[in-house]
């Protein structure tokens, strides 16, 4: 079951980043929705694998971020699907709520911020919250943030060896960085 759960979140979040790759890549804004489109459905589809393995090795933080990812995920599609500016501001406040919630079991659970994996948790809690929001609301500087979470779950599926996933987030890494300078050397969107 882990093996397929790595296979399958896995793959789904590398999508993702191959998608955002693709998306910036587009020679017309409507390739670049069909993209982004695509890019937020996969990313939702490996949701529930991640979650279940972050929260089998008792990673809270993690685990709550990816799951308040969720609203961030579902407004990056709704911003693709309609446009800006037509997205729920509750899903905002859900979001940042799960973080909250997320740093609560975590201290609770460790006894206080007292492991590394905590520290890598912190990280990868920004770098994916903030990126994904970032990227929902289609800003170049959220690649950055998804850069900080990739390192840092990298890390984290390393140390925890889930080394499928650690290689998934590098090769991720590697998306990231493509679609953050294919966007830089790109004229202004428009």
């Amino acid at each position: 079951m882990e093996l397929l759960l790595q296979i399958w979140g896995g793959a789904c979040y590398l999508l993702n980043k191959v998608c955002f790759s693709r998306a910036e890549r587009s020679l017309t804004h409507e390739q670049n929705r069909t993209w982004r489109i695509w890019s937020w459905c996969v990313y939702l589809a490996g949701l529930p694998a991640w979650v279940i393995v972050l929260v089998s090795e008792h990673n809270w933080i993690a685990a709550t971020v990816e799951s308040g990812g969720a609203p961030a995920m579902t407004i990056g599609l709704v911003i693709a699907l309609r446009g800006h500016g037509r997205e729920p501001k509750w899903l905002d406040f859900l979001a940042r709520y799960s973080v909250i919630l997320g740093l609560g079991l975590s201290l609770y659970d460790f006894g206080g911020i007292t492991t590394v994996n905590q520290v890598l948790e912190l990280c990868i809690a920004a770098g994916f919250l903030m990126g994904t929001y970032l990227m929902a609301k289609d800003k170049i500087h959220g690649y950055f943030w998804l850069m900080l979470g990739n390192v840092s779950c990298s890390a984290l599926m390393g140390i925890q060896h889930y080394y499928i996933l650690m290689v998934q987030q590098l090769l991720s890494l590697f998306f990231v960085v493509d679609a953050y300078r294919t966007r830089r050397n790109a004229s202004p969107r428009q």
